[in-house]
């Protein structure tokens, strides 16, 4: 047995999880195909939007139109990904010249390439997702906090840390402007 690499599948746009699954079922059906194939991946990122007080989850396919494959390649392989896999268009490939003629050869991801790939989906894995929020507050805005001791008080935003998902919210207590850090969810537009 030759050595497994990965290399990158085209695919038609939004067809991605439909090209995925109909490959496993032909790989799965296929016992030639079985152990050439190690991983099919297709990178995605979770991201979080606030949007009247409701925490909206959205996934978004890092690399649109392509899937991750970590294999050992061989003709019959090809054949299947390029001819029988509906919604997949075949490998990233560059021209070689075997034995005098021009003809196009799937190129292996470099070892940087596939710790960058496999380092983003371990950090999905250890994580179980990677978080990102866009919300609809703007510096300025006056909020309502919902949660917490400060419960019912009202503030103005006068910070957004995006990156951890916290405000920074000036409030009046005892007639003195008090900042707190609040999370996203701990307060409502007023």
């Amino acid at each position: 047995m030759g050595e497994k690499k990965w290399y990158v599948l085209r695919t038609a746009g939004g067809k991605e999880r439909k090209a995925k699954e109909y490959l496993e079922k032909e790989i799965e059906r296929n016992p030639n195909l079985k152990g050439l194939v190690s991983q099919i991946l297709i990178p995605t990122e979770t991201t979080y939007a606030i949007k009247n007080n409701k925490r909206i989850a959205n996934e978004r396919l890092l690399y649109s139109g392509y899937v991750f494959i970590e294999t050992e390649l061989s003709p019959e392989l090809q054949y299947t990904i390029r001819s029988l896999i509906p919604g997949m268009s075949g490998f990233l490939t560059e021209r070689s010249s075997k034995k005098g003629v021009n003809e196009r050869e799937p190129i292996p991801l470099s070892d940087e390439e596939v710790k960058r790939l496999l380092g983003q989906q371990d950090e999905d894995i250890e994580n179980n997702e990677i978080i990102i929020t866009k919300v609809d507050y703007e510096v300025g805005d006056s909020v309502k906090i919902t949660d917490g001791p400060f419960k019912d008080f009202e503030g103005t935003i006068e910070e957004i840390i995006e990156d951890r998902s916290k405000l920074k919210v000036v409030v009046m207590i005892f007639g003195r402007r008090t900042p707190l850090e609040l999370n996203f969810n701990q307060v409502t537009k007023e």
